[in-house]
């Protein structure tokens, strides 16, 4: 049996489907890296709303998706931009989600850290800027989770430079019950994020960023790095305080990242282990063994699905990963909060089916088959 997709020229090239599903069973967490996978939501494909509405979430289909990354041993990374947090997921709607996946995991021990922002906030002062924060803080304290602290549109728009955001974070960090993550993410991920940490010199930037976890280093578990910079994670992991882990975010470079050298290496809280969960997870459970060479020869293959799906405009990398949540039957429909299921090409969708499918991703390779051809035919390409 074969596909015929197309291509971004506009030709249909033929494509022949692998059959057997890479196999991979479910297992306890990790012992020699601490691993997150950023984890989508799920829309309500039957509620009447438009793209700017609040997000109607289906909750079942949401939740039932974190107990599969929790039964491979991975950690969930909710409530943040891969759960289209100020893409289409209000801060409404992420205290709902925060609140249910935390007691989800409560119920069958998984993992769990939880975006706070700022996205109740179109703009305003500091002091509002902090008491969004805080609000938020204290609904994930609350929940019982971990708190990542992520950067903040509205702070990026109104900060004058470096102190403000030593101002902030020392403020929140002082308060946090527990030790937090730090969330730095580049603008190729959001535009509204250029300058962050008060210059958009990064070196400059480095070095806020540095003095912040300096001057708290008990209340920093760790640092999220999304800059897609191997060479700038590597320089900075090596400045950490010692007990301060490096989370890497560079979903370009992540086999090398973790695997790390003899100087150190970085844990993992990456979107793109949603799609990758089960691979990634048989990777790092090798990774524990000793066996490096082992975790690459697994990992390193996935880094071309990842590069495309992150390609530019980085931030719809969303609606590849709910497209291949689709293919693999872990929800029933490729509907999006936001209508984001329209943020990418047919061509690039068919080309992130082809690189999946020859990982082999997906539990049911039929299933996904014949899902992609479902979609195909919508757009007018015949079988």
């Amino acid at each position: 049996m074969t596909i015929r997709l197309p291509a971004a020229d506009g030709t249909l090239r033929t494509y022949e489907p692998r059959t057997a599903p890479l196999s991979l069973v479910p297992g306890t967490p990790f012992g020699s890296r601490t691993v997150f996978s950023a984890a989508h939501v799920v829309a309500d494909p039957f509620a009447d709303v438009s793209p700017d509405a609040p997000a109607a979430i289906d909750w079942d289909a949401t939740l039932a998706f974190r107990r599969h990354l929790w039964s491979h041993g991975l950690g969930v990374a909710e409530a943040m931009d891969t759960a289209q947090r100020g893409m289409g997921l209000d801060w409404a709607g992420a205290a709902e989600l925060i609140r249910r996946s935390a007691a989800e995991a409560r119920a069958v021990g998984g993992r769990i850290a939880c975006g706070v922002g700022t996205d109740q906030l179109a703009g305003g002062t500091l002091a509002r800027i902090r008491a969004a924060y805080e609000e938020q803080l204290a609904v994930v304290e609350e929940a019982g989770a971990q708190a990542v602290l992520m950067a903040s549109r509205a702070l990026a728009a109104t900060a004058q430079g470096p102190e403000d955001y030593l101002e902030v974070y020392g403020h929140l960090l002082r308060q946090a019950a527990e030790p937090v993550v730090l969330h730095w993410l580049g603008p190729m991920f959001d535009p509204a994020l250029e300058g962050y940490w008060g210059s958009s010199d990064l070196d400059a930037a480095t070095g806020t960023f540095l003095e912040v976890i300096a001057a708290h280093p008990d209340k920093v578990d760790g640092v999220k790095i999304s800059l897609l910079d191997a060479r700038r994670e590597v320089e900075l992991r090596r400045r950490l305080p010692r007990g301060v882990r490096c989370y890497t975010g560079d979903d370009f470079h992540y086999p090398e990242l973790i695997a790390g050298d003899e100087q150190g290496f970085s844990h993992a809280l990456l979107g793109i282990f949603d799609p990758l969960g089960p691979l990634a997870a048989g990777a790092v459970r090798l990774l524990d063994t000793g066996d490096v060479q082992g975790f690459r020869a697994l990992l390193d293959p996935t880094v071309e699905l990842s590069r495309h799906l992150f390609q530019p405009p980085t931030r719809f990398y969303k609606t590849g990963v709910v497209f291949l949540a689709w293919l693999a039957g872990h929800q029933s429909h490729f509907a999006m909060v936001g209508g984001l299921q329209s943020a990418r090409s047919l061509p690039h969708l068919a080309r992130a089916y082809e690189l999946a499918d020859g990982l082999g991703l997906f539990p049911d390779p039929k299933l996904a088959e014949e899902r992609m051809k479902t979609l195909l035919s919508l757009y007018g390409v015949d079988q």
